[in-house]
């Protein structure tokens, strides 16, 4: 019975450490937070953890409480062999689509890296073009700890992010939902309509029935 149906958590490190044994060392993990939000960068982290060291409790980022991620985003950034977070801006994913937004982002993190890695690991199934060896992983964020710990650095920067546009434009209550399509998003978007930091051709539809209305 696997680690899953036992209601185990699965060890990330083993995917790592089989990697590492094959000699792609240094291994780099990849993920990003904030493809799907109606305003704000997405952002991607590129991490390589110590070999031979486990940090406990890292896992995908969404599986952990805000207080947990910001304890681990601590802990990988104080004693990762090398890390980078990088975004892509609103008016970026406009001018080019989030998909290859969030491509630039990867390719800036990776690019910000001190050490080359000798392999990428990327989460999704689409290769980024980092111009490096790279495997993809579909849901890599609960199989590789290096891309969990990519996936938590890339959720705590971006989510200060959106805590900084509060504060810039307290209107929108970024603070609550980060910049996702809540309720809450969309009515203070009737009432006082975008800013610069809103994604125009994730509002398209919003924007035609408002001129509609």
């Amino acid at each position: 019975m696997s680690a899953a149906k036992r209601g185990e958590r699965p060890d990330l490190y083993a995917f790592d450490r089989a990697l590492l044994k094959a000699g792609e060392s240094p291994l780099c993990g990849v993920d990003e937070a904030g493809r799907g939000p109606l305003a704000g960068p997405v952002c991607a982290a590129a991490v390589i953890l110590p070999p031979g060291e486990e940090l406990p409790g890292i896992n995908d980022s969404k599986k952990l409480s805000e207080k947990r991620r910001e304890q681990l985003y601590e802990q990988i950034t104080q004693r990762a062999l090398a890390w980078s977070v990088a975004f892509a801006s609103a008016q970026e994913i406009d001018r080019v689509n989030i998909l290859q937004a969030t491509f630039l982002a990867m390719r800036r993190a990776v690019e910000g890296l001190q050490t080359t890695p000798a392999l990428v690991l990327v989460d999704g199934n689409r290769d980024p073009g980092l111009g490096l060896p790279t495997r993809t992983v579909v849901g890599g964020d609960g199989k590789s700890a290096a891309i969990a710990a990519a996936s938590i650095l890339a959720k705590v920067t971006r989510d200060r992010y959106l805590l900084q546009l509060d504060r810039q434009y307290p209107q929108y209550a970024f603070a609550k939902h980060k910049g996702y399509g809540t309720q809450l998003h969309y009515q203070l978007l009737g009432q006082y309509g975008p800013c610069p930091e809103h994604r125009r051709s994730f509002l398209r539809k919003w924007m035609e029935g408002q001129q509609d209305g």
